[in-house]
C-alpha cells in the first residue's frame, strides 16, 4: 500500500497550524477540535425527506423521533452535564436517546451511523480542516476525529481509497483514525434520511465538503462551526440550539440565528455556527 509516512508529510500553512507559545496550546487543548496534523492514509485520496419545517421532525411511521449523542470528545474534554442536560431536552421533545463515549467512537461505528435511523445526531467530535495539496488536487475538507487508535493495518481499503486519515491532537500525540468526506459518502451504508446534523467540533462548517457529504447521504440540515470553537462554548450554545429545535419548535435556520444572537461568537476563536441544508 503506498502511503505518505510522517518524514514526508507537506506541512500545514500558517492558517492550519500556527506558532503557539505552550500557554496557547495549553488554551487550545479545550478546543473542540484541536488545530491536527491530518495526514492522507490512501494511495489516492479522490476528494482534493420527511419534511422539517419546524424545529422537531415529524415522527416516521416507524416509530418515535431518535437522537444519537456520539461524545468522543469526552476523551479530552469530558463534560457528563452536558450529555445528561441534552439527553433531558431532547426526551422532553418525544426523542429516544442514544449515547456513545468516546472509546466506542471507531471508523466501524461511523460505518453504522447513517443506518441507524436518528432523526437528530450530535457529533460531539474533535475535528479539524485538511487544507493542502494532494497528488495535484487542491483538498479543503474537515476530518471528524475517532476514538481509535491508527494501525496501517486496519482498514486497508479505506485507506488507499482515501477515506480515512490519520489525526493527530499535536505533532506528538498518538495518532488515530479520522473520517474523511469520502468514507461518508462511500463507506457508510444506508441513508440519514432527512436528518439534522450538528458538528460540535472545530471548522465543521469552515469548509462545506464534510457537510455536503452528509447531505448526499440524505441529512437534510447540518450545523458547525466556522472556525475553531472552545469545548465549553460549543456545548454551551448547542445546548441552547437543541433547546430552540426541540423545546420551542424553531425551524433549523432560525434556531441558529437565535443561538448566535443570544450568543455571540466564540469569545476566544470569533468563530459562529452556520447552516447548510
Amino acid at each position: 500500500m503506498s502511503r505518505r509516512n510522517l518524514e514526508e508529510r507537506p506541512q500545514p500553512g500558517p492558517e492550519q497550524q500556527p506558532r503557539w507559545s505552550q500557554t496557547q496550546k495549553k488554551a487550545a487543548a479545550l478546543a473542540a477540535g484541536i488545530v491536527a496534523v491530518l495526514i492522507l492514509s490512501g494511495a489516492v485520496y479522490s476528494v482534493v425527506d420527511g419534511p422539517f419545517s419546524s424545529g422537531a421532525a415529524s415522527p416516521s411511521p416507524s416509530g418515535p423521533l431518535k437522537a444519537v449523542i456520539v461524545d468522543q470528545l469526552s476523551l479530552t474534554a469530558p463534560n457528563p452535564n452536558f450529555a445528561e442536560t441534552a439527553t433531558e431536552t431532547l426526551k422532553d421533545g418525544g426523542y429516544t436517546v442514544d449515547y456513545f463515549p468516546g472509546e466506542e467512537v471507531t471508523v466501524d461505528f461511523y460505518r453504522g451511523l447513517a443506518a441507524r435511523g436518528y432523526d437528530l445526531v450530535l457529533l460531539r467530535t474533535h475535528s479539524a480542516r485538511l487544507k493542502q495539496e494532494w497528488q495535484g488536487q487542491t483538498l479543503d475538507q474537515v476530518v471528524l476525529f475517532t476514538g481509535e487508535p491508527y494501525s496501517e493495518k486496519e482498514y486497508i481499503y479505506e485507506q488507499q481509497q482515501g477515506q480515512l486519515a490519520i489525526a493527530r491532537y499535536f505533532d506528538d500525540s498518538e495518532p488515530l483514525f479520522g473520517i474523511a468526506p469520502e468514507f461518508i459518502r462511500s463507506g457508510m451504508p444506508g441513508s440519514f434520511d432527512r436528518s439534522t446534523v450538528v458538528v460540535m467540533g472545530c471548522e465543521g462548517l469552515g469548509s462545506e465538503e464534510t457537510a455536503q457529504s452528509f447531505v448526499g447521504k440524505g441529512a437534510k440540515t447540518v450545523i458547525g462551526w466556522d472556525g475553531l470553537v472552545s469545548a465549553a462554548f460549543t456545548d454551551a450554545a448547542t445546548g441552547d440550539l437543541i433547546d430552540l429545535l426541540v423545546r420551542q419548535d424553531l425551524p433549523p435556520a432560525e434556531a441558529v440565528a437565535t443561538t448566535m444572537a443570544d450568543l455571540g461568537p466564540d469569545p476566544t476563536y470569533g468563530s459562529e455556527l452556520r447552516l447548510l441544508e
